[in-house]
């Protein structure tokens, strides 16, 4: 309810509105539709086979990008909550912030950005933003999603300005956020509402430690191991001395389980601190304090830093992830490739898609039909299309 919100909070019934407008529901907030259209989109289910670390895992286990969309939303509306902020604004932006990222995590991200460099390059974060106002054509009367303003400002700038002094922006805004900007001026030089910066913590919060829990589990590491990274070392201690007859597995849960819980605190206090020194008293405060109004404290960051790098040489840059990768970085730019020199080999929605376009045209239209697939999708097209017998 609105009245239980803080003055800086969004609220939907002064929500800028959405670029195709649209009889708003009698049941639900323009920023709860927003959420029921992400959840119920294509590009939101086939996130489920995509990864999020391990290329097109075989174990039941470990995180897709689906699963930790949905660890990263569950985090966002905690914290929101705690801030008197509107929970389904900052649900909507999580669940929304991964589905731009093609097959193959950054791997596939990189080969995209590569083969595209010619024609502006690749974004997962401009991607997002194509997939919600252009790809997904689910309705009679607009293309995209056709969300409020204000969770596409979200999307958008969750990490800060793209336009402006602040952003420190030197290349050119990515092709669909500039199109887009000029027809919904989505305000790209100032800070997003504080849902949208929720969000972006949230997922940080979840992406490391999903990520340490997946990293023991494959046996990249082990618990010694993490004496490199001091804070978390001490809460291993700390759970296995408390629970000394427990499974190593409940040690891991129980241990990641309160890391999460420092930092959210951690954010909790920050973020308190800082907004009872500027003392918004409305969303356009926080949207024009010039810095970000929810952060961990300095002290918190060093650890997060910590146990990125940790994670970025024991597990990301492990030789079994390394060569997956290589080979993802292969599937990626040959099959790009392979479609550009022969378009008619598309599926036939695409291939229509692909007739009277300029060769810019062609392959932003390859890349759309790349970045959309799932890992498993995109191994057995790339196997398709080498065969003899790969035509439609």
């Amino acid at each position: 309810m609105s009245e239980h919100l803080a003055p800086y909070a969004t609220r939907w019934q002064e929500s800028r509105g959405r670029l195709h407008p649209e009889m708003e529901s009698q049941i639900r907030t323009p920023f709860q539709r927003d959420r029921d259209r992400i959840v119920h989109s294509t590009a939101f289910r086939r996130l489920m086979h995509k990864t999020q670390v391990f290329i097109s895992p075989e174990g039941d286990h470990f995180r897709t990008r689906l699963t930790h969309s949905i660890e990263v939303a569950q985090i966002a509306r905690s914290i929101a909550r705690a801030l008197r902020l509107d929970e389904d604004l900052a649900e909507a932006q999580a669940l929304a912030h991964d589905l731009g990222h093609t097959p193959f995590g950054h791997a596939g991200e990189e080969a995209l950005n590569a083969v595209m460099a010619p024609w502006g390059g690749f974004s997962h974060n401009d991607q997002t933003l194509r997939i919600l106002v252009h790809l997904e054509q689910r309705y009679a009367e607009f293309d995209g999603l056709n969300l409020t303003w204000e969770s596409l400002e979200g999307v958008v700038k969750h990490n800060g300005p793209l336009a402006g002094a602040e952003a420190g922006q030197s290349e050119p805004l990515p092709a669909t956020i500039a199109h887009y900007n000029l027809r919904h001026d989505l305000a790209l030089a100032s800070w997003p509402g504080p849902e949208a910066q929720v969000a972006a913590l949230a997922d940080d919060i979840a992406y490391d430690h999903h990520d340490l829990d997946d990293g023991l589990r494959a046996g990249f590491f082990d618990i010694e191991a993490l004496e490199e990274v001091p804070h978390v070392a001490e809460m291993f201690y700390s759970v296995a001395k408390k629970y000394p007859d427990a499974a190593p597995a409940r040690i891991i849960h129980e241990t990641v389980r309160r890391l999460i819980d420092a930092m959210v605190r951690d954010l909790l206090d920050e973020t308190g601190r800082r907004l009872s020194a500027a003392a918004p008293e409305t969303v356009s405060d926080i949207r024009g304090l010039g810095h970000a109004t929810v952060a961990f404290s300095d002290a918190m960051g060093q650890k997060d830093r910590a146990l990125k790098d940790f994670l970025f040489a024991n597990m990301y840059r492990r030789a079994p992830v390394m060569r997956e990768t290589d080979k993802a970085r292969v599937v990626v730019t040959d099959l790009f490739a392979r479609l550009m020199a022969a378009p008619d080999r598309l599926p036939g929605e695409w291939r229509e898609q692909s007739g009277g376009t300029d060769e810019a045209g062609r392959a932003r239209l390859v890349a759309d039909y790349i970045a959309g697939m799932t890992d498993r999708y995109a191994m057995q097209e790339h196997e398709r299309l080498k065969s003899n017998n790969g035509a439609k």
